[in-house]
């Protein structure tokens, strides 16, 4: 077995980072490079901590605790500066160990514990990825219940169960997945709609603080901005986008309303903002129908103005929209309340079953369209047992 190290700690400096040592010969490599505190040679025991510096060529790195986590595996407490934590790391390098990423380190060490499913082990992995409390939630309950549950009970049920009850199930799980992920990752929302209607005042007012230029001038926004917040259990990157003028009259402005497309088009969410004080909507036809498979929630705007846009002249895909001011704030909970129910997150179950890595939904995939139970049993006990690469 190879022996591995990485840093455990976020990047950048810090009072302490950590960096992990796993493998069957761990011991040696520390023997090499640490002396300890005392007279005592050094004796890497679980549960015990040492005191001591790292040394190279007799030269002192830093002054360590070496923390002894169980057979084979270390923990070197280190200062964080990143040129003392780099320092160590090629030392360790150079004695023999192989450097890997936090995430990979995980990975090896997780793996190693034989009573541990794949399932269960994506999940201890992604935990970390999550964007919000409810995300991570949903993501420790795979480790036991959940898809590592429900995955268990297929392959204990598959004799007595019928297989067009276990494609089912897993339709169900991967249209359940989608929203899932949304929790879990985050989620893109893009504010998108004619020249002047608010479109960047929306995005300040729902940043918390000013992100982009916001004046009377039509066509201001020429290119996007971003910036993300919360709207729970969401965990949201709003971008504002150039306007989307019928008339264009520039490169640039062309450049614009074409990248303006091209993120609307891979979003999670399209907030189309239109100007409620005026008689037209003045939209692009050609972008409705590139959108036109997208979540869209209609916002619209400046409803402290007199009101003048017919809503009932609106195109069947705008229906519904919300109205607010958003130089005012004036509804924007509402608005907040109809993106959650868009994006289907209202009241979701975060004890559900569902998928968090690409590689569980393919598999689940290939389990909806299983045309036998023997098919079956071997999707669902690689779902369970695969192999990760690291």
């Amino acid at each position: 077995m190879h022996v591995f190290a990485a840093v455990m700690t976020g990047k950048g400096t810090g009072a302490i980072s950590t960096i992990q040592i796993f493998g069957d010969t761990a011991e040696i490599i520390l023997q090499r490079i640490f002396k300890p505190a005392g007279t005592k040679p050094a004796i890497f025991k679980p549960g015990k901590i040492l005191l001591g510096t790292i040394t190279r060529d007799n030269e002192t790195i830093d002054q360590v605790t070496i923390g002894c986590e169980g057979p084979g595996t270390i923990a070197i407490n280190c200062h964080g500066n990143p040129l003392i934590v780099e320092m160590i790391m090629q030392l360790l390098s150079r004695h023999g160990a192989k450097l890997l990423t936090a995430e990979q380190m995980l990975c090896k060490t997780l793996a190693a514990q034989k009573h541990i499913n794949t399932i269960e082990l994506e999940a201890q992995l992604a935990q970390p990825r999550a964007k919000t409390i409810e995300g991570a939630k949903i993501v420790i309950n795979q480790i036991k219940a959940g898809l590592s549950k429900k995955a268990a009970e297929w392959l204990s049920n598959i004799d007595t169960t019928s297989l067009d009850r276990t494609t089912a199930d897993a339709k169900q799980i991967l249209e359940t997945s989608r929203t899932a992920k949304l929790i879990i990752y985050g989620c893109t929302a893009v504010i998108a709609g004619p020249p002047n209607t608010g479109k960047s005042t929306l995005l300040n007012c729902l940043a918390g603080r000013p992100k982009a230029i916001v004046t009377d001038i039509k066509g201001t926004t020429r290119d996007w901005v971003s910036s993300r917040c919360q709207i729970s259990p969401l965990s949201v990157e709003l971008i504002d986008t150039a306007g989307l003028d019928c008339a264009l009259s520039t490169t640039i402005e062309k450049e614009s309303q074409k990248r303006a497309v091209q993120i609307s088009e891979k979003a999670d969410l399209v907030l189309l903002v239109l100007d409620n004080s005026q008689t037209e909507y003045q939209l692009n036809e050609k972008f409705l129908e590139k959108i036109a498979d997208k979540r869209i929630l209609t916002v619209l705007n400046k409803s402290d103005l007199p009101a003048k846009l017919d809503v009932d002249k609106l195109p069947e895909l705008l229906d519904n929209p919300v109205r607010i001011s958003a130089k005012f704030g004036t509804n924007i909970d509402k608005l907040l309340q109809k993106t959650r129910a868009v994006l289907g997150v209202d009241d979701f179950d975060l004890k559900l079953a569902v998928c968090i890595t690409r590689r569980q939904e393919k598999l689940v995939k290939q389990l909806k369209k299983a045309k036998s139970k023997s098919e079956a049993v071997s999707i669902i006990t690689e779902l369970l047992n695969g192999r990760l690469s690291v």
